[in-house]
């Protein structure tokens, strides 16, 4: 296959006419696409009472690859009640994670009983019965309650609160195994765990460095932003140890110049090992420094721990830079240059950051970077996790999170004159390890797919396999559906955000609240989020308490709620009636004034890590691919990186050549906690060598339960494995290495 040699462009276009077709037509899926509903995938904040296809500054048409994979899933036909009799578990654990989103809309409840190999259909009353007779009998710390970003703020608040009042505080999201890092690193920090900017800000700066992450494949429409920058002059800094096509050149269909001719995106590309990241970033800071580009009055007035930053970058040998990193000087003199120069700076990161053991130590050390010249506190400059799930930061403003904040918890007993629990609750990772330990019963997984999120799989089928009941509100199959199995499982079918009978509400990753009003349902059978927790909370806690439970599955009755207890929600009272999205205010900083005790921004310390690896121990990170969104996989082809198949593992040339390898050679992965096998070599020169990529959720089997220590985000873009060939492929060749097997 012809190697792709830009993002976007008339293939991206030839997709939409794809996709259209297959559900029913281009006019059909754009009536679809157009509605006033927030965009289903990414937090960039596309949608709402703007129209579909249109981003909080009003322009129009943006729409990525990712949202409409997301809307033809929910434009699926139904699964048919004899799937469930014709498939056996051990049959569905054989599906491909394509193969599971694949098998159509969910629109029956089911439950997979005890020592049965078959779901089977049981009605919405008997689902309500059974699950809520089960948490009737255990006590509510032996339960935990996950969350998926793609939930409504709305969901996510009563869900919750159901939680707490029920007695624990087991209450967690997908964040942990993405972006808490981020929240824990800006809050430390910054005192606030956001984006400092508004979209205009990107849009505005002169330089932007782009850490960690690949926007092309995971976030589309940031394109059109960065295109925005470069076409103003400005520059963008890509950091990657994968040079990844969308960000050499990308073509973004809205724009025809951009479409016929492409956009040059990165116009610095610098490829670190991986791990090398914090290193880097003092490198940077030191290079910066030592050129006299730094602004002291900044430092002076609005930082505190400046001076203890500065000696210890100061004291740091260029050679540990160098060796740690493994960029050169000269690289880095180049980044800090281009950095003194500028004058309004943006600093972008994904999860090439937070996926570390020091995930929440690279954060601090990018704000430290953007603080050494006052980059944070004026417009066109801050920082912005570029986060994924599209409502992951709503959810975490609505409270879903083991600890509450202070003035949440206050005012939530104030406003409903309830006891909440002050027991310390489980982060997700700390979940499934109680789980494992067998002092966890009962769990309940707002969408997402839990099992498919954890590192090391193997471990987490097993800790799912202890619960008594394991309840799944979904609206396709997925991995989790075929592997985390409870001894009891239910899968209940959820209603997709733009189907709901009620009008909802999302933020974005710009802090920026939007109104999806719903639509019709495309099948009979499914419900909204609400109307199930709430039947759930009445059926478990009974209406003649503090609360009445079912008249919450009245969305404007939570929104009300939410108004009087969410500090910044003030405006979401009346939202449903005046249609009015708003900005999240106290979040955005253009002034150098910060919500920490002493007003000022906190610089970090820190020891840069050793570099892991070397010789026959690859450095691996684990990605999504181009047709790929978090865990739910699209397409089977990767075509910005030229691969159709997902049982790969891409090297560096000299890595194959040095490890004895060959192309499209079957091989045995291995990690400390797993292996795979039969999984194919490709020679993959973009790709630091050193350093090797497999695809998650599948290389999550290989991925051990190391951890970020202050945000227990797990280290999926740092992981030592060695690669071993089959005894019958062991030929003695000149100058070949033969690899050992344990």
């Amino acid at each position: 296959m012809p190697k792709v040699k830009s993002g976007g462009g008339f293939r991206a276009i030839w997709y939409t006419l794809k996709k259209s077709r297959e559900v029913g037509g281009i006019w059909k899926m754009f009536q679809a696409m157009r509605t006033k509903n927030a965009c289903k995938t990414c937090a960039l904040g596309m949608g709402g009472q703007k129209g579909g296809m249109v981003n909080e500054a009003g322009s129009w048409p943006e729409f990525c690859k990712k949202s409409l994979q997301a809307m033809a899933a929910d434009m699926q036909g139904a699964i048919k009640p004899e799937f469930w009799s014709t498939y056996s578990v051990p049959q569905l654990q054989q599906f491909s994670p394509l193969d599971l989103e694949t098998c159509g809309r969910l629109t029956q409840p089911v439950v997979l009983e005890k020592g049965s190999q078959y779901y089977k259909p049981i009605s919405w009353e008997d689902a309500f019965a059974r699950i809520t007779s089960k948490l009737k009998q255990l006590t509510a710390n032996e339960t935990f309650w996950y969350f998926s970003g793609r939930s409504s703020n709305e969901a996510g608040f009563l869900l919750q609160l159901f939680a707490r009042l029920y007695g624990t505080n087991n209450v967690n999201n997908c964040s942990f195994y993405c972006h808490q890092a981020s929240g824990v690193g800006l809050t430390t920090s910054l005192g606030t765990g956001t984006a400092t900017v508004t979209l205009e800000d990107v849009e505005k700066a002169d330089l932007v460095f782009l850490i960690g992450g690949n926007p092309p494949s995971n976030h589309p429409r940031l394109m059109s932003s960065l295109m925005m920058v470069r076409n103003k002059g400005g520059k963008v800094v890509a950091i990657n140890p994968v040079i990844e096509t969308g960000l050499v050149n990308f073509r973004i269909p809205s724009n025809m110049w951009s479409l016929f001719f492409g956009t040059k995106v990165a116009s610095t590309y610098v490829q670190p090992h991986i791990g090398g990241d914090l290193a880097l970033l003092v490198g940077i800071a030191k290079r910066v420094v030592e050129l006299k580009a730094h602004d002291e009055a900044y430092l002076l007035d609005h930082c505190e721990g400046a001076d203890a930053w500065l000696a210890k970058i100061a004291a740091t040998p260029w050679d540990e830079i160098e060796r740690k990193s493994g960029v050169t000087i000269g690289e880095i003199d180049d980044m800090a240059r281009q950095y003194a120069a500028a004058k309004r700076v943006n600093f972008c990161w994904t999860m090439g950051i937070t996926h570390h053991a020091n995930g929440v130590e690279n954060v601090q050390a990018i704000v430290n970077l953007a603080l050494l010249r006052g980059m944070i506190g004026k417009e066109g400059c801050g920082v912005m996790p570029i986060r994924g799930h599209s409502n992951v930061q709503g959810i975490g403003s609505m409270g879903v999170t083991p600890k509450l904040k202070d003035s949440v918890f206050a005012a939530l007993e104030r406003e409903f004159a309830v006891q909440l629990p002050t027991t310390k609750g489980l982060d997700t990772l700390g979940c499934m390890e109680e789980s494992f330990a067998g002092r966890l019963k009962f769990g309940l997984c707002l969408g997402g797919n839990l099992y498919g999120s954890n590192p090391e799989a193997t471990f987490a089928a097993a800790s799912l396999a202890k619960l008594e009941t394991l309840v799944y509100l979904s609206t396709t199959l997925n991995t989790g559906h075929a592997h985390g199995l409870g001894q009891e499982t239910f899968i209940l079918p959820m209603l997709a955000r733009d189907e709901e009978p009620q009008s909802t509400t999302q933020e974005s990753m710009f802090n920026y609240v939007r109104l999806s009003d719903g639509g019709p349902a495309r099948h009979v059978g499914p419900k909204s989020e609400v109307e199930v927790v709430a039947t759930m909370a009445s059926q478990t806690l009974g209406d003649q308490g503090p609360i009445d439970w079912s008249s919450m599955q009245n969305t404007g009755k939570i929104r009300e709620a939410i108004s009087k207890v969410v500090p910044g929600f003030e405006q979401l009272a009346t939202i449903g009636e005046t249609k009015q999205e708003f900005q999240i205010p106290g979040r955005t900083f253009h002034k150098p004034k910060f919500p920490t005790p002493s007003g000022k921004a906190i610089m970090h310390v820190h020891q840069i890590p050793e570099l892991r690896g070397g010789g026959e121990q690859l450095r691996l990170m684990t990605v999504r691919s181009e047709g790929q969104f978090n865990t739910v996989v699209y397409e089977t082809e990767d075509l910005y990186r030229n691969q159709t198949r997902r049982d790969v593992i891409l090297l560096h040339p000299d890595d194959v050549q040095r490890l004895g390898l060959e192309e499209n050679q079957q091989v045995t992965i291995r990690s400390e906690v797993g292996e795979m096998k039969n999984i194919l070599v490709r020679p993959y020169p973009e790709i630091r060598a050193g350093n090797a990529l497999m695809y998650y959720p599948e290389a999550n089997v290989l991925v051990p339960r190391t951890a970020d220590p202050y945000s227990k985000t797990p280290a999926f873009k740092n992981v030592l494995v060695t690669i071993a060939v089959p005894v019958a492929q062991q030929v003695t060749t000149p100058g070949a290495q033969l690899l050992k097997i344990s």
